[in-house]
């Protein structure tokens, strides 16, 4: 028998060891009154702080109950759709522009965004040494992970002390990490696919005249051509996925690690292996995965007959992965539409219009339209649901040519930017750590000598 045999065999018995003794039954989280995830029993979360930066909104409370409404999503007081239109759809690039908002808590000036612009392009180059050290001589599977590690490791390369924690500090330190973390993503990738795919390894120098969207295509593709309804889409992603409140779970975890006192990096690093899970940010990867099962089980897409019984198998945890969710569906704040997904919609239409997408964005269409009716149905639930941003992401980065396994990166390349808002906002603001409290079941027992254990 291997080693790795018997190891196998001792993991399991220790693995049904521990089953026997930590069970926690589901009816006790109502005995004791416990909001299981933070969560009321509405679904809506706990209030646990009080924040300036952005505001999610999509109920209106009447009378102790959810009114539903059309979800807004704003910035600093700016509402997203008003930042989009006056960026993207005239052709500007929004992204640098929505980072100096988020961080300073006003429109930058022209001056003060050009002068913005310029910091960024300075701190977009990686520190020298950098990738060959930290990237390329330990490859990843997951750029996830490997973008979580280069934020850490750049603890290793400011040039001051990086456990400062004055504005000035703090400030220097999310405008660097912001600029960085896009040519990190990409040097990550890249050097996946030479080490994992076999593929050819191909590195550009940045182009300090590119906008972020602007560079990563550039520095993604291997002739670095894109077109500039390409780039201006790509900075519409990164805008509308740049934040969304402190009580999603990574930028949540970002204020409860800065809460502790800890440095930057690790909070940063802390919020990206968040971001990383299927339930928030990796949902985005679920979507893809989960649209290429509608296409290989639904013989007519057009048909919404055909749409509603595959609908209702996945729900019923007949089809599909298993877990009864239809990705890209539902949110735990908007209700009749997410803002994101409206405005991401639209932009995707465009660019699939008259392509090989086009068949696929349409039963996307179908899957938004036909679910609640359908989850309605199989459950008998009244609740109302719309399509989240997650829906039309995974297709928009598909039209772009965007690996798909760069989609959360992207949204980790994006949340960077509200991640830095939070942080410094808990730094100025919050001076108490974060500790909820957990409602201990187990009771207490007399120690027993090991020779009285059999």
């Amino acid at each position: 028998m291997s080693l790795e045999t018997m190891n196998n065999s001792a993991i399991n018995s220790l693995c049904g060891e521990f089953m026997k003794h930590n069970k926690i039954s589901p009816e006790l989280y109502e005995k004791y009154q416990v909001k299981r995830g933070l969560r009321n029993s509405d679904g809506t979360g706990v209030l646990a702080g009080i924040t300036n930066i952005c505001n999610v909104h999509g109920y209106i409370v009447n009378e102790g109950e959810r009114e539903p409404m059309e979800g807004e999503l704003i910035y600093r007081g700016y509402s997203i759709a008003d930042i989009v239109a006056n960026t993207t759809e005239k052709g500007r690039f929004g992204f640098e522009e929505t980072v100096y908002l988020l961080l300073f808590g006003e429109l930058p000036t022209k001056e003060q965004l050009v002068g913005f612009n310029s910091i960024l392009s300075e701190y977009r180059e990686l520190p020298p040494g950098f990738s060959e050290d930290m990237i390329f001589k330990a490859p990843s599977k997951n750029i996830m992970n490997k973008m979580a590690r280069s934020v850490l490791a750049l603890y290793s390369y400011e040039s001051g002390d990086p456990e400062e924690q004055s504005l000035q500090a703090e400030l220097r330190r999310a405008i660097s990490i912001i600029a960085r973390l896009p040519s990190a993503m990409v040097d990550a990738y890249q050097i996946k696919r030479r080490y994992y795919d076999h593929e050819s390894l191909y590195m550009h120098p940045l182009n300090p005249d590119e906008c972020t969207a602007e560079s990563i295509l550039s520095t993604l593709r291997p002739d670095r051509v894109y077109t500039p309804e390409e780039a201006q889409l790509l900075d519409l992603m990164l805008i509308i996925h740049a934040e969304h409140g402190g009580g999603n779970n990574s930028t949540f975890t970002c204020r409860t690690l800065t809460s502790s006192g800890t440095d930057a990096y690790s909070a940063y690093a802390g919020a990206i292996g968040s971001l990383k899970g299927h339930r928030h940010g990796g949902a985005n990867f679920k979507v893809i995965a989960q649209l290429e099962s509608f296409k290989e089980n639904i013989a007519h897409w057009d048909n919404d007959s055909e749409v509603e019984d595959y609908l209702s198998k996945v729900i019923r945890k007949e089809a599909g992965d298993g877990t009864g969710l239809i990705y890209g569906m539902g949110h735990a704040v908007y209700t009749l539409s997410d803002p994101r997904a409206v405005i991401l919609k639209k932009n995707a239409m465009k660019l699939a219009a008259g392509t090989p997408f086009e068949d696929e964005f349409m039963l996307l269409d179908a899957v938004e339209r036909l679910t609640p009716k359908v989850f309605a149905e199989v459950k008998g639930s009244s609740k109302v649901m719309c399509a989240n941003v997650d829906l039309y992401s995974g297709l928009v980065y598909r039209m772009l040519k965007i690996p798909v396994e760069l989609n959360t990166p992207l949204f980790a390349v994006s949340r960077i930017a509200g991640w830095s808002a939070h942080r410094i906002e808990e730094l100025m603001t919050g001076n108490r750590i974060i500790r909820p409290a957990y409602k201990a079941i187990n009771k207490r027992r007399p120690y027993k000598p090991l020779e009285d254990r059999g």
